[in-house]
């Protein structure tokens, strides 16, 4: 069995004992997609309209503008792996609620032990708070954060980014985000050289 079917069969798993309430009201559930022998994961906060319709992370315009962002570092969505914090679509778009992303939180962690990330990259805020509930996204975007998490300890890199959905319609929010997004090799690259 390949990783990517391992992978494949973990999603279907959770996706059978998952209790969250959102599970009532999605069209689907929406895994995360991508290389599972990726350096990095990019987690947002939950499916939209489309990703929901799709059944895929990251397919609306938020999306099209992380495949953008990734071209200008020379990558492609086939080279990464991207999921949410949670895996249904929360009614009419809102927030997931805190005991939503914590029905979701399980399944979340076996995904990253499963990939073992060098880099995980938040995309907005509820991402970044799912992990670090006490930091706020002006103050830290863009800038390494370095933690050991008992749950996933092969990961200890973490790097949070404006969300791509609110950078569409902001402009110096847009151009925060793009430059924060052009540190993400430079940021790999120190990883793996203090890892040598």
């Amino acid at each position: 069995m390949s990783k990517k079917e391992a992978l494949q069969r973990l999603h279907e798993r959770n996706h059978d004992i998952c209790t969250c309430e959102l599970k009532k009201t999605a069209t689907h559930p929406v895994f995360g997609e991508g290389n599972p022998e990726s350096e990095i994961v990019f987690i947002g906060e939950a499916p939209g309209k489309r990703e929901d319709l799709e059944s895929k992370p990251f397919v609306g315009s938020s999306g099209k503008f992380l495949t953008e962002m990734l071209t200008t570092i020379d990558m492609k969505r086939e080279d990464v792996y991207i999921t949410n914090t949670v895996k249904y679509r929360p009614p009419d778009n809102r927030d997931p609620l805190p005991e939503e992303k914590e029905e979701c939180k399980d399944w979340l962690y076996e995904e990253l032990r499963y990939i073992k990330p060098a880099l995980i990259v938040f995309l907005g805020r509820h991402a970044m708070n799912t992990f670090f509930p006490d930091l706020k996204i002006s103050d830290i975007h863009g800038k390494l954060i370095e933690k050991t998490f008992t749950d996933f300890p092969d990961t200890t890199h973490f790097l949070a980014l404006y969300h791509p959905a609110a950078a569409l319609y902001n402009g110096s929010m847009r151009e925060t985000l793009i430059k924060d997004f052009k540190k993400i090799p430079k940021i790999l690259q120190k990883i793996k050289t203090a890892k040598i």
